[in-house]
């Protein structure tokens, strides 16, 4: 009887192919989870703490650069000063840490990874006292402890990872679709308990530095107040309430989840003496008392604004501009450079190259094509005879004509043509939108009421308003002798 020829067992040779990957990527997981002091738990993360600080710091020096830091350097220091007291508290002490108020009047405040904290000037508006302060920076100081950004951004790639090693243990694809289809759900859903932990380390922070962890929950209160508004004010006008983003928009009014953490970092000293409250009765008010409230217009020096129509140009330090009827004309402080700006309708379906050819006197060198903030145009040299001029033409809705001449133009040539590069759309911060608005604190006096207040602010609901800034939404008065916050 002859044996029959038997075909290689390709299950069989599968498994030694799987282990082998499984027992490669499952020391990569494990290389990368690593006990965390503040949570006392590993987290798997793929992002060391020296590249967290680089991103930070990149993103931090963005913010400076766009102008975003808020120019009150007794409100920086301050805040600064109460973030470090809450630094001095945690797990490692000696981390670097930096406390930024940002010039914005959105309700909110965040943390980068790397130990930079934000709180905008919107939110502070919105805060009583000191302890309030030190819980919101407690709070963005946890996320940076706990590294949730980190967390967060290995999430999606943590769950591959997963499903691609149960997929080869077990030999099934449907882990791994199962994984993939519900990955973003997952992550989502993880937001929420970092939340809640930064919360819990947040409090814990507080209370050994002296501050009342329940002073979270006057925050979250106020904070809800501002959605309740929000989805009043939307229903009042007929238009869709939206979804509230803000600081602790996870957290329900009543949340007893946070409640618990909350609780729970109170009860860290049930056995210890209470620590003194390092909090000067009175500085919180003093320091923001006369914050810019609401929206406000900001404008760099050496920079035309044009309002109605929409641009900015720079200009070198000293020269001076006029805006006529016809024309706009930057000129050199000793007369001997200029650049004049006119308008023209644009011709449909011609090409910034083909406006600046035709309309232009003389030979052209030096043509090149302008890319600049979305807009597009088209610059060159114009020459005749022994004169020669810097022409341009941007497309900004009209058609923007640009014309630089000089006594001694080889010379000048370079800044007109920085010139001419720097216009661009007005930024929404730059628009002129009123008389700059600020918060100031009084004493109520005797019968006043909330509405007797706001009679004299000169503000879109003007009563709400000042009811959500002093937690008094939607029905609270406020009581003689107490101090107020009202917008001047």
């Amino acid at each position: 009887m002859t044996s029959q020829p038997r075909f290689p067992d390709c299950r069989r040779r599968q498994w030694p192919s799987r282990a082998l990957l499984a027992c490669l990527l499952l020391p990569l997981l494990v290389s990368g989870c690593a006990r965390n002091p503040a949570t006392g738990g590993g987290s798997v993360v793929v992002m060391s703490q020296g590249r967290e600080v680089q991103i930070g710091d990149e993103m931090h020096q963005q913010i400076l650069k766009q102008g975003g830091v808020y120019d009150h350097p007794e409100l920086q220091a301050y805040v600064d000063r109460v973030g470090q007291r809450l630094v001095a508290q945690t797990e490692n002490p000696d981390q670097t840490f930096t406390f930024t108020v940002v010039d914005s009047p959105d309700i909110n405040a965040f943390a980068t990874p790397g130990g930079f904290v934000y709180i905008n000037r919107g939110l502070l508006a919105y805060l009583d006292n000191e302890d309030e302060l030190a819980g919101v920076l407690g709070h963005e100081i946890a996320h940076v402890t706990a590294r949730h950004a980190a967390r967060q951004r290995t999430a999606s790639i943590t769950n591959s990872v997963l499903a691609v090693t149960a997929g080869i243990l077990t030999g099934s694809g449907q882990i791994m679709d199962a994984a993939n289809m519900y990955g973003t759900e997952l992550v989502r859903g993880y937001g929420r308990e970092h939340e809640l932990e930064a919360d819990g380390l947040g409090a814990k922070y507080m209370y050994k530095a002296g501050y009342d962890p329940d002073a979270l929950l006057e925050v979250i209160g106020v904070l809800k107040n501002q959605e309740q508004y929000q989805r009043v004010s939307a229903r009042a006008a007929g238009k869709p309430s939206g979804t509230y983003h803000g600081l602790y928009a996870t957290h329900p009014r009543n949340d007893q989840r946070l409640q618990t953490v909350i609780r729970a970092g109170r009860d860290l000293g049930a056995n210890t003496s209470v620590p003194i409250s390092p909090a000067t009765p009175g500085e919180f008010r003093e320091v923001v008392d006369g914050i810019t409230w609401g929206k406000r217009t900001k404008r760099e020096e050496d920079r035309f604004y044009h309002n109605s129509l929409g641009f900015s140009i720079a200009h070198p330090p000293g020269w001076s501009v006029s805006s006529g009827a016809s024309a706009i004309v930057a000129s050199a402080p000793d007369g001997s450079a200029s650049l004049t700006l006119t308008l023209a309708r644009p011709t449909p379906g011609q090409s910034p190259q083909e406006a600046l050819e035709s309309s232009a006197q003389g030979e052209l060198s030096d043509a090149v094509p302008l890319e600049q903030a979305g807009l597009q145009g088209h610059t060159a040299i114009a020459s005749a005879g022994n004169s020669a001029k810097r022409l341009a033409i941007i497309y900004h809705q009209w058609e923007y004509r640009f014309e630089g001449a000089a006594s001694d133009f080889a010379a000048a040539d370079d800044q007109l043509l920085e010139m001419i590069r720097s216009f661009r759309p007005l930024l929404p911060q730059e628009k002129q939108v009123g008389p700059e608005r600020t918060l100031r604190y009084i004493q109520v006096p005797r019968g006043a009421t909330m509405a007797s207040l706001a009679a004299g602010v000169q503000i879109p609901d003007a009563e709400a308003q000042l009811r959500l800034i002093n937690g008094l939404y939607p029905r609270g008065e406020p009581r003689v002798g107490d101090w107020i916050k009202i917008i001047r």
